[in-house]
């Protein structure tokens, strides 16, 4: 329960702020406002019965605010809920700023849009691999896009916490996993270690994926899951939608590019390249430019794929995953 009024609250928290503004008249503080919209999540999606929602709510407020958190509380849980409400846009009642909304219509459309910002409120189905690794379903169908064989030499240039590079390493392939943060790069260790990997199958080290300690040609295949948005990973990073901004997007396409030039310089000829994004944007995926020698791999993915451009897309409300994006190439010369 705790852990659903927290993310519940983070997610929602637009459309909380709308539920209880009707009935605010001067805005409260911050840590005011962070209670009422405990409450109102509590009443509008928890589950929890109204009396219950304000008692427990009012309990935790300080005394100074009291009976202005109950005032507004009792007003709230007396008007209509949430399924009947008038909401001032669309955007408030899928609680996301005006422009993630904005770009997931200009991307997808408003019918697509709609249904996948509405699914990302919901929270995710833990999905267990064999191995007893949880991870979400498109991620998997990343790691499968790979397809790694015995013996080959794997790098996953961006690879914490490490879902994908200890799927690889199941596959028998050896797989370098690197993460540019030395605590990440642990992550990866220790989900290594709980599912059994040795050293032979999966080694780890922190390396900056600019500039990546590896001689050109080293590689079977690289895998790049890229630091993006996560604008497809709202329901399991619900801070994103309130901390990434627009002017982010365009700092990480420039360090996605840059990832890009990198990694494929790895990768022996005949080889093959795999790039992906927890998003769902073109300025993050499809409009990248790939180094001359490389060949787009069009042949159909496992998993619940759509075409989009040179690559794949899935939504979030078309197979309940995290909305993604997946590019897979193979060089030339």
């Amino acid at each position: 329960m705790v852990t659903d009024l927290v993310y519940g609250t983070t997610r929602l928290r637009r459309a909380c702020d709308a539920l209880v503004d009707r009935h605010i008249s001067s805005p409260p503080d911050a840590a005011t406002r962070r209670i009422l919209r405990l409450g109102a999540y509590q009443w509008g999606w928890g589950g929890v019965p109204a009396h219950a929602a304000v008692h427990e709510t009012v309990s935790l407020a300080p005394r100074r605010v009291r009976g202005f958190v109950n005032a507004i509380l009792r007003r709230t849980v007396e008007g209509p809920p949430p399924s009947e409400l008038t909401w001032p846009s669309l955007a408030s009642q899928l609680s996301v700023p005006d422009w993630i909304y904005k770009l997931y219509v200009e991307e997808v459309g408003q019918e697509h849009a709609v249904a996948s910002l509405a699914r990302m409120n919901v929270p995710p189905a833990p999905v267990v691999r064999d191995d007893g690794y949880v991870q979400d379903r498109a991620s998997t169908w990343v790691a499968a896009a790979v397809n790694a064989q015995p013996e080959e030499l794997i790098l996953d240039l961006c690879a914490a916490p490490g879902g994908k590079a200890t799927a690889l390493a199941g596959e028998g392939a050896s797989v370098i996993a690197a993460d540019l943060r030395p605590q990440r790069a642990g992550l990866i260790a220790e989900n290594g270690h709980r599912l059994g990997l040795s050293g032979g199958q999966l080694s780890v080290l922190a390396a900056d994926g600019t500039l990546p300690p590896f001689a050109p040609n080293s590689f079977d295949a690289v895998l790049l899951d890229a630091p993006c948005s996560g604008l497809g990973a709202l329901r399991r990073r619900p801070d994103s939608r309130w901390r990434v901004e627009p002017r982010d997007i365009d700092v990480l396409s420039t360090l996605q590019q840059s990832l890009i030039h990198s990694a494929t310089a790895l990768v022996r000829p005949g080889g093959r390249f795999v790039y992906s994004v927890c998003t769902i944007n073109s300025s993050e995926s499809i409009d990248h430019s790939m180094p001359d020698g490389w060949e787009v791999d069009h042949a159909e993915p496992e998993g619940e794929w759509q075409r989009f451009g040179d690559g794949w897309r899935v939504l979030p409300h078309e197979a309940d995953t995290d909305g993604m994006v997946m590019m897979r190439y193979r060089r030339s010369t």
